[in-house]
């Protein structure tokens, strides 16, 4: 295996939820010589986006905890988003740091989308309903924009969690979780 570098971000209200337990399962099954790094978007606040991109066409550098996301976006090789799902749909915090997304690739000499593409995005999600395809949405989200930017895309581990802790008892969840990063993920490129 070359340099795997992974990025979790937990997009969770909640700490320690069924979401990031089932992502803790599946990132110990990973190569010990994959590098892990663990970012809680509860921890580093974005401000509200706002789009620019027909007024002054370009973002300036990232700064703050902006600069942290951005940095650790470019830098992993495998992206995990830790998306509970809220309403069908990513939590506000993983939207928002994928509105961020927009403005990165028209920061000059970032080159986001060129270095994005070849990386993996894959997903773990936790929902309080047994019915699987009520994610699908959240899914599309992921992989449409692993498709927008050439990235492959790894899918979605989800698993049954409604209260916190409740996942632990979802065993077809907890199996999939030893391999799920072992899988080959698809190719996508835009369209």
């Amino acid at each position: 295996m070359t340099d795997r570098r992974f990025t979790f971000v937990i997009a969770s209200a909640r700490r320690d939820g069924n979401t990031e337990f089932l992502m803790r399962k599946a990132a110990d099954h990973l190569p010990p010589e994959c590098r892990q790094q663990w970012l809680h978007l509860m921890d580093l606040p974005l401000a509200p986006f706002e789009d620019i991109r027909h007024s002054v066409g370009v973002y300036p550098q990232p700064e703050g905890n902006e600069r942290i996301l951005f940095d650790a976006t470019l830098n992993a090789t495998d992206l995990v988003f830790g998306v509970p799902l809220y309403w069908y749909s990513v939590p506000y915090s993983a939207k928002l740091y994928l509105d961020y997304w927009s403005a990165w690739l028209r920061v000059p000499g970032a080159d986001f989308k060129a270095r994005m593409a070849g990386k993996t995005l894959w997903g773990v999600c936790a929902l309080s309903d047994e019915d699987f395809s009520h994610a699908d949405p959240l899914i599309g989200t992921l992989r449409l924009t692993a498709e927008y930017l050439s990235m492959g895309f790894g899918g979605v581990l989800l698993g049954y969690g409604s209260k916190p802790g409740d996942v632990v008892s979802d065993t077809s969840a907890l199996s999939k979780a030893a391999t799920f990063f072992a899988q080959s993920p698809t190719r996508l490129a835009a369209q």
